[in-house]
């Protein structure tokens, strides 16, 4: 499995598919209630991945400790000292984020280490507490033959903050993860819990469902999973101008578990070649293997994927790979477990010149070939260092106010490799405004916790719902307690 799948990164989730260019230190002591230098910061600041957003705390809580009333203690004490002293509280869990989105400046930062997942294999459930990471909740599943119904395409991001950054999945055809919570406990700003659902506190659903921790806490979540199955991959390559209607249709078949998409990026034929990728069941699903994690290969596929920078054919190298040799050895079995148990720091670039920036887009599947026309009209001609594209189906979202898919869209996300240089992110944050633009002009969106370089504008073109949100959240958090980096940058304007 590993050389089929991970090999030559034909998985989505090596695929780039989360927040990709992680540093976390890996020795930061986690024990409750002492404050300690956090994850990509210093002892008075927190950075996220993208290492360009270092922002003065006032204190950093890494919480390692029991995720029951001892935690709701804790965070109950840490509220009401922020919301005493005016300053902003925020909870993070791996904090990959990449425009300082979930950093509260000046404020109380709490990061979750800790987390526990309990089954319920006769609801088809699970209840899970808000710092776990999704390998946690594969680790618990994968036994008893079933695993996360919808999750990021890493599995080391936390669970509730893939909620609130409202983040969705390649598994199809659904919408975002938080489609598939249930309920869950959040303690709101003046340290009340309360349980929300769709007929419990419902108007709480949707506020907090990609609402960026601005709403309240989440303890945790009972969420649906789906079985475990053995897979079967079929490729099938197309120009890229052709790419959405068979995408869609294969999605929307019904027999089709895992899907997503490739765009070449070697300046050559930039954006006009295509691969689709589709896992539908095996025949047989009897004695499925446990879900394996990063070995050799995919260590060894990672370094294949780094030297395209600034290499034209490294690039057209790996779209053969990928395109053609691919398929004749990457066609075997693999469980729908194993192709999601995957972490980001597996394609960590190790290079302290460079950073990687994601960007993501959602466009209706009939104006995809206008959205590739406007990538090749304004990526090619930037400065800027592309090295990979997946494409994605995501379901219509009806339920977050701050819903990126109120049709069903094609998830486009991007992968750059960036100079940390003031030169470099001023030309990143030219290209981007111009791209978020140009979706924004054929009816699509932009994905909200990355880089904050769209305008103000821009956000409310591409998110209706802002105002409203904002109006909702001062009502249920009138003194601003919930605050962060998203808030200060742009919906504060709004309020």
């Amino acid at each position: 499995m590993s050389f089929t799948r991970r090999a030559l990164l034909l998985g989505a989730s090596a695929a780039v598919g989360g927040y990709v260019g992680a540093r976390y230190s890996g020795n930061v002591p986690s024990v409750a209630g002492t404050r300690w230098a956090g994850p990509l910061g210093t002892a008075d600041t927190l950075n996220d991945a993208s290492l360009l957003s270092e922002t003065p705390v006032f204190r950093h809580t890494v919480v390692a400790d029991d995720p029951g009333d001892a935690l709701i203690s804790v965070l109950r004490a840490e509220l009401a000292e922020a919301r005493e002293s005016g300053r902003p509280f925020n909870i993070g869990a791996a904090r990959h984020s990449m425009g300082g989105h979930a950093i509260p400046r000046d404020g109380h930062a709490i990061t979750f280490d800790n987390g526990t997942v309990e089954t319920d294999t006769a609801n088809g459930t699970y209840r899970v507490h808000a710092g776990a990471r999704w390998e946690q909740v594969i680790a618990a599943l994968d036994p008893i033959g079933f695993g996360p119904k919808v999750m990021q395409s890493n599995n080391d991001f936390g669970v509730a903050a893939t909620f609130c950054v409202n983040a969705h999945g390649w598994p199809v055809p659904f919408g975002p993860m938080g489609a598939t919570v249930q309920s869950f406990r959040l303690m709101l700003a003046d340290g009340e819990v309360v349980t929300v659902s769709r007929t419990e506190n419902a108007d709480l659903f949707g506020l907090t469902m990609g609402g960026y921790g601005l709403t309240g806490a989440i303890i945790d979540m009972v969420v649906e999973m789906a079985p475990n199955r053995r897979l079967v991959p079929t490729f099938e390559e197309m120009k890229s101008q052709d790419f959405a209607v068979p995408f869609v249709e294969a999605v929307e078949a019904g027999d089709v578990n895992m899907a997503y998409g490739r765009l070449n990026v070697d300046r050559e034929r930039f954006f006009e070649d295509a691969l689709m990728i589709t896992y539908r069941e095996a025949d047989n699903q009897e004695a499925l293997p446990p879900a394996a994690s990063s070995g050799f290969m995919s260590k060894a596929a990672a370094r294949v994927f780094r030297a395209q920078l600034m290499n034209e054919p490294a690039k057209n190298l790996r779209w053969w790979f990928e395109a053609s040799l691919g398929p004749q050895i990457g066609a075997g079995e693999v469980t729908r477990n194993s192709l999601i148990n995957e972490p980001v720091v597996t394609l960590d670039d190790r290079d302290s010149t460079r950073t990687d920036i994601l960007h993501e887009y959602f466009v209706a599947p009939d104006r995809f070939a206008d959205f590739v026309t406007a990538c090749q009209e304004v990526i090619p001609a930037s400065y800027q260092e592309m090295m990979n594209i997946t494409l994605r189906y995501v379901q219509a979202d009806a339920e977050s106010l701050l819903s990126y898919a109120p049709v069903p869209r094609i998830a486009c996300v991007m992968l750059f490799s960036q100079e940390m240089t003031e030169r470099a992110e001023i030309d990143h944050a030219r290209m981007t405004e111009e791209l978020i633009q140009r979706t924004l002009d054929i009816g699509g969106t932009y994905y909200l916790p990355y880089r904050p370089h769209a305008t103000l504008e821009q956000l409310v073109q591409g998110y209706s719902n802002a105002s409203a949100f904002v109006q909702r959240k001062l009502e249920i958090d009138p003194n601003r307690v919930f605050r962060n980096g998203f808030w200060d940058t742009y919906l504060e304007a709004l309020a």
